[in-house]
């Protein structure tokens, strides 16, 4: 590394991240004892081994043997136009400092403005019921409405809900915490949810590019949704959950922990409702964690049809091949008429259109475009419910 080379900053990070036998640990103890990262890099090796460095990485981080492997790392990282976020960059998240275990950097493909805002993780089951998605997307709704990013893991069920229900608020935003690089669409199924996410919030990882989907990462990436959050919702959790390691996380953390209660006779309610006998706070709605992290909520309002479909690249109006159908004469009233013959559970499509009073071909038409505003959500059958 020369004096004059811009990357210089950056480098350091990641030359830090390579050095062979440091690790995440053994680079936060090194931050902690030394302050910052300029006084370790101008550290040597007698300073390193006095600070509990093990003669060799001590060597291997002065002579920056990790040097090689960062300058590949930033070359993916911009070929993929992703942000480079070290923990001394501005828009690194202050809350996320605080942890034991922070990160050295994170990868972010979106919008970084998502990260100033406060805010709150919401988590659950993959399996999840009709209930539990309805109670997810409706509460994070309303948190983004109230201005707060509403935080997940990108996974299937209530992460998945949690993250449409963000996008449907006015200016709500949202952000996707993964355990993969960011060019590793997983789960595959959320490819186009992940570029919803993007437009407006933010897809975040402490992963580089390239990096695969092992089961062991999943783990590590819940403390950096509880880290960057206030506090931590579950909604629908077995008794052995990947939602309950994320709860535990926030309470080492020093972060509120809430729990959505579900019915007695699902396992599924067996993790929530242990939290709240341990001293979870109860969630019926918003308001209970408005008032328990005293945030005052914005005053806002749904967003029209027409914000709704730039907020998630989708066409208001119907497909190319809807129009030349001739499905688009008043799309706004087939779709509201067919969306007030639905409910939050599956219905069948004969009984949807008899319900409509529609032809099928215009009920069809409006349940592609309501799903495509992600207002529907197919199911086998075929079926379709509210989302």
């Amino acid at each position: 590394m020369t004096t004059n080379d811009p990357d210089i900053p950056l480098l350091r990070w990641l030359t830090l991240a390579h050095t062979p036998g440091l690790g995440l640990t053994g680079a936060n103890r090194l931050l902690n004892a030394r302050g910052d990262i300029e006084q370790l890099f101008a550290a040597g090796p007698e300073d390193l081994k006095a600070l509990g460095l093990r003669p060799k990485s001590a060597l291997a981080l002065v002579r920056r043997e990790g040097l090689a492997a960062a300058r590949r790392e930033l070359a993916a990282v911009r070929r993929a136009g992703l942000h480079c976020l070290s923990r001394d960059h501005p828009l690194f998240p202050p809350l996320l400092k605080e942890i034991n275990d922070p990160p050295l950097m994170l990868y972010g493909h979106g919008n970084p403005a998502a990260l100033e805002q406060p805010a709150l993780a919401l988590v659950g089951a993959r399996a999840a019921s009709v209930y539990g998605l309805k109670m997810a997307e409706k509460l994070a709704a309303d948190l983004a409405a109230a201005g707060i990013t509403v935080v997940s893991g990108g996974a299937l069920g209530i992460d998945s809900a949690a993250h449409r229900g963000a996008l449907t608020a006015a200016g709500g935003r949202t952000v996707a915490v993964l355990g993969c690089g960011l060019d590793v669409v997983y789960p595959p199924q959320n490819k186009k949810l992940f570029a919803m996410i993007a437009a407006t919030g933010m897809l975040l990882s402490e992963y580089p590019p390239g990096t695969k989907p092992e089961p062991f990462r999943f783990p590590a990436r819940n403390r950096i949704i509880s880290g960057l959050s206030m506090g931590t919702a579950v909604i629908e959790a077995a008794r052995r959950s990947g939602s309950l390691i994320t709860a535990e996380m926030a309470l080492d953390q020093g972060r509120e922990v809430f729990a959505v209660p579900g019915r007695a006779d699902s396992n599924k309610s067996e993790g929530c409702h242990r939290l709240i006998k341990e001293g979870a706070k109860l969630v019926h709605g918003v308001g209970d964690i408005l008032e328990e992290l005293k945030v005052s909520p914005l005053a806002s309002q749904s967003p029209a049809p027409e914000e709704e479909a730039a907020a998630t690249g989708c066409p208001a109006t119907g497909t190319g091949t809807d129009r030349a159908a001739g499905n688009a004469a008043a799309p706004r009233d087939d779709t509201a008429t067919v969306l007030a013959a639905l409910d939050d559970y599956p219905r069948p499509i004969e009984e949807i259109i008899a319900r409509a009073g529609l032809p099928a071909q215009r009920v069809n038409a409006a349940l592609l475009e309501l799903e495509l505003l992600g207002r529907v959500e197919a199911e086998p059958g075929p079926e379709y419910r509210k989302t």
